[in-house]
């Protein structure tokens, strides 16, 4: 399985960021499509699941995910498992643990996924999804809370201000907000306000891993590119 390592991260802290490769799905899923919410067949997404977990280190039946529902709620990971179609998951859009080996596993498409660790690797771990909606909401600020001041954070894949055009609905509330910077030429640079949401929670230090989904089909899926068709790429982390 091909995946992003969070280079940078704590002693103890392991996330991997998963791209579209090495699992077993077809056609617009190929391969290791993580979203059983797609027409993908759902035995193919459980094996891609398994392996993701397994290539992380983590247990699929012991993991868990989020019923993502675009917001700032973040909620304690259970050990609900991975791997069972029609598993019911917490409405949220992150996920902490203060427990070593409990696994946390979010999918995304042109959304960002982050993790947030204390920098000495002591528990909680968080993860978040964060697309435009929730950002804007807080899930930023809620993640650096749950996590505490001077934690360490890192941004995976997602669409990038090359692609991410937006219309005025949109752009105004982030200029608002970040600045002008984070809108140029109708196109929403989401990283970047994501990172200086982050660090104006207190996050310490932010590092980016990957680039943009959407200009870069060979490693990763991408919602708005693909025009809905397609798989769903993701993040897996846990406490060692």
């Amino acid at each position: 399985m091909s995946a992003l390592a969070w280079e940078g991260a704590p002693a103890g802290v392991g996330v991997a960021f998963t791209t579209r490769a090495g699992g077993v799905s077809e056609g617009p899923f190929a391969s290791l499509n993580l979203g059983l919410l797609t027409n993908d067949q759902p035995e193919r997404v459980v094996e891609n699941r398994r392996r993701a977990c397994e290539a992380a280190g983590v247990d699929a039946e012991g993991a868990t995910m989020a019923l993502q529902v675009h917001g700032a709620r973040l909620t304690e990971a259970r050990p609900t498992g991975v791997v069972t179609p029609g598993t019911d998951y917490e409405p949220c859009d992150g996920l902490w643990s203060d427990r070593p080996g409990q696994g946390m596993l979010l999918v995304t498409a042109d959304c960002l996924p982050v993790a947030l660790a204390r920098p000495d690797g002591a528990a909680p771990l968080a993860v978040l999804h964060v697309g435009w909606r929730g950002l804007l909401a807080g899930i930023a600020e809620e993640g650096a809370r749950v996590v505490g001041d001077g934690a360490a954070a890192a941004i995976g894949p997602g669409i990038g201000p090359c692609c991410y055009e937006v219309g005025e609905e949109v752009a105004a509330p982030y200029r608002a907000r970040f600045g002008a910077r984070v809108v140029r030429d109708g196109r929403l640079d989401l990283p970047l306000a994501t990172e200086l949401a982050l660090r104006e929670a207190g996050v310490a230090s932010v590092e980016r891993v990957g680039g943009c989904t959407a200009c870069d089909p060979a490693r990763f899926f991408s919602h708005r590119r693909d025009r809905g068709r397609t798989g769903r790429q993701g993040i897996v982390a846990a406490l060692a």
